[in-house]
């Protein structure tokens, strides 16, 4: 690791006693390393400043969700809509190992909200997939989709509180989300609301003292949630993880989690490979890919996540469908096709 790069950083914590618990990420080499794939290609540029910052917000997001649900598969987040940021997406492996790429349609102001880029006329969806690891025949993943307005058609311009809903609809969790991201780090802090154990309660047979011990925890959860509402965009960027835990929660009893032995830091990874790309040129069909080799002489495919090209002359072509070129088992990454 260069000088002067710090590692990326995923802290887990609860609050002892009370039904809360907290994530705080700092994507730091991990988010570098996905803006600098994107101004290295010299077809597409850096991306805008609104553009980077929205994506570097999916991002620690992505990872926070993931971290949260532990789940056994990548989970991909995805805002498509009707502006000129057609698709942003990140997806996140049970280890942490991600990639981002947004594709964009039409020129956007460097300081363009939210609904300028993707929900001019609320049109504007997001979208949260699980796809397991060991998906079986036949077997879809899970996806929830969330508009990016309000319970009144509001646009919604906090990418948080997109997300904050989200949660709520799908897990009935109350969840507090900050958000932020510039051309270094990428950061979030989760605050979550735990559910309430005990059959009786879920029996609807809680007596007045259980009662009012769940009324104080709510109010607990409240407070808290107050406390993590005030951290500023900022402090979020540019105080370390102990720092910003201090500032807000110094009154709190925190109950911080060592990393266990073999658990991995979050980390820039693509899974684009020779073998997938093939796959998705074989899905094309033989017409169309002589067609291409027609005019262009080759087939030239470009990971959105990484920037690698990968180029096939006619024979390399004639390899894919005449099984010469192994197919990989699962679907290509998205890419240009030139």
């Amino acid at each position: 690791m260069t000088a002067g790069i710090h590692l990326s950083e995923l802290h887990k914590f609860l609050f002892d006693g009370l039904p809360v618990r907290g994530m705080v990420v700092r994507l730091t080499d991990a988010w570098q390393a996905i803006l600098a794939r994107r101004a290295g290609n010299t077809e597409s540029g850096a991306y805008p400043a609104c553009v980077s910052h929205l994506l570097g917000e999916m991002a620690a997001a992505s990872v926070l969700m993931q971290g949260n649900i532990k789940f056994n598969g990548a989970l991909v987040l995805q805002i498509m809509g009707d502006g000129p940021l057609k698709l942003a997406v990140v997806e996140v492996q049970p280890d942490f190992s991600l990639r981002a790429t947004a594709t964009l349609t039409g020129a956007i102001a460097h300081d363009a909200p939210l609904s300028h880029m993707v929900n001019v006329n609320n049109q504007g969806r997001c979208a949260i997939t699980l796809d397991p690891l060991d998906r079986q025949p036949g077997q879809q993943p899970y996806q929830g989709v969330v508009p990016l307005f309000d319970d009144h058609h509001h646009k919604i311009e906090n990418f948080a509180e997109v997300l904050e809903h989200y949660m709520l609809q799908s897990e009935q969790l109350d969840t507090v989300l900050v958000l932020a991201a510039d051309d270094q780090v990428a950061a979030g802090l989760l605050i979550q609301r735990l559910p309430v154990e005990g059959d009786g309660n879920l029996a609807g047979q809680v007596d007045s003292v259980a009662r009012e011990a769940l009324l104080g925890r709510s109010e607990d959860y409240n407070r808290i949630a107050i406390l993590a509402k005030s951290l500023k965009r900022e402090e979020l960027l540019t105080l370390d993880v102990d720092t910003i835990l201090h500032r807000l929660f110094w009154e709190e009893p925190i109950v911080r989690f060592v990393p266990h032995a073999g658990e991995t830091a979050p980390k820039f990874a693509c899974r684009c490979s020779r073998e997938r790309v093939s796959q998705m040129i074989r899905s094309l069909g033989v017409e169309e890919v002589e067609s291409i080799l027609a005019e262009q002489g080759q087939v030239e495919v470009a990971c959105e996540f990484c920037g690698q090209q990968y180029r096939y002359d006619p024979i390399d072509a004639a390899g894919i469908f005449t099984g010469l070129i192994p197919a990989a088992a699962d679907s290509a990454p998205p890419a240009n096709l030139h």
